[in-house]
């Protein structure tokens, strides 16, 4: 199997040898019977490992071109499981641009522990190259970033990362690896939030990191089983199952955005449209639009409380089409100065477009735009 929606609904997922299920069981049971003690089937607790997690992270893995994948209990705890391989006095670069999670996670957490972080944006790859340190060890990168959709080079700076001695760790989840595959740009490691658009279905949250890097595995693996921030078994088949359709809800996720950015462009209420740019690294622009919506925090309130279609709500990725106010939900940990000099002011909106027709998506945002009026 080689081609990515084959992958999506076979890799890791066998039929159940012992009942010929065509779906993946749901192992519940926490403990594992041995043979002899130290010897059993792979399987001994089910912190350390589980059949269905497994699976969901052989999928994955196979989705990203990785050898390895290690499943957490949420985008945070993969995030938060790769910077614990670092140690106190290490730094990281971070891009500027990033979930509000992630820059929690830097700078209310694990400052307090010796680990430091520089955010920057990383559409220069020399300045890049330029902010990195002796005690620097990691680069971390979220492309397209939120909210803003901005898109950075993954291999040129994977090229600094080789040549500087780093691990350069790709958030590939705005993408998801139907669209493109940080690993064969040179990524050492990417993450995804599995409760995203790989899960797909807004009813489980999950992360997971996947590497072709064994030593960064052994660690993880590591690290999943000693913090315990793992998903459980029902979790892990319900991204199983969201990963079947991961490929054609991508292809209508892509469709609706264009002809939603289309509507955007050049719309008298809207100030500016942001929409991941063509690059050679990505299949497609995915499925995110964020837009600046004339008239600051009252309009952009009136917009969001008018809409039927679009759920008022954070996250993204799923079959229903999400919209949201970065500065109050999603990006609200940011200082303010950090959110103005991103650009992420009152009136900035970011839509998730999901799978209804596109024709009622379009109605319900000009029924938006007639509140904001």
């Amino acid at each position: 199997m080689k081609h990515l929606a084959t992958l999506c609904i076979h890799a890791g997922q066998d039929p159940d040898p012992t009942s010929g299920a065509v779906m993946t069981p749901i192992v519940l049971s926490s403990t594992f019977a041995q043979e002899a003690p130290g010897v059993f089937k792979g399987y001994d607790y089910s912190r350390a490992g589980n059949p269905t997690r497994s699976a969901l992270e052989a999928c994955i893995a196979a989705l990203e071109g990785a050898k390895h994948g290690v499943a957490f209990g949420s985008g945070c705890a993969a995030t938060t499981a790769l910077l614990l391989s670092l140690k106190s006095g290490d730094h990281v670069l971070c891009g500027d641009d990033v979930y509000g999670g992630t820059f929690r996670i830097f700078d209310k957490v694990m400052k307090q522990w010796g680990l430091s972080s520089t955010s920057l944006d990383m559409s220069d790859p020399k300045k890049v190259a330029e902010a990195v340190r002796p005690e620097t060890k990691l680069i971390w990168m979220e492309t397209p970033s939120n909210p803003m959709l901005k898109v950075f080079d993954i291999a040129a700076i994977a090229d600094i990362a080789k040549q500087k001695g780093l691990v350069l760790a790709v958030d590939n989840t705005f993408a998801t690896p139907i669209l493109q595959q940080p690993l064969s740009l040179g990524a050492h490691v990417v993450v995804h939030s599995t409760t995203k658009y790989l899960n797909g279905h807004s009813d489980v949250v999950g992360g997971v990191a996947v590497t072709n890097d064994d030593a960064l595995a052994s660690m993880l693996h590591f690290l999943q089983k000693s913090v315990g921030g793992v998903p459980s078994p029902f979790d892990c088949y319900l991204v199983l199952r969201g990963l079947k359709t991961l490929a054609v809800r991508m292809d209508r996720h892509v469709q609706s955005a264009r002809i939603l950015v289309d509507m955007l462009t050049g719309h008298p209420q809207v100030e500016k449209v942001y929409f991941p740019k063509a690059h050679p690294q990505m299949k497609a622009q995915g499925g995110m639009i964020s837009f600046e919506l004339r008239g600051g925090l009252a309009a952009s309130t009136a917009f969001l409380k008018a809409l039927r279609v679009f759920a008022l709500a954070e996250s993204l990725g799923g079959v229903e089409s999400l919209a949201e106010h970065p500065a109050i939900m999603t990006h609200a940990s940011l200082l303010p100065e950090a959110r103005k000099a991103l650009g992420i002011g009152d009136g900035l909106i970011r839509l998730s477009v999901g799978l209804e027709d596109v024709e009622d998506l379009r109605g319900d945002l000009e029924r938006g735009f007639q509140a904001a009026r």
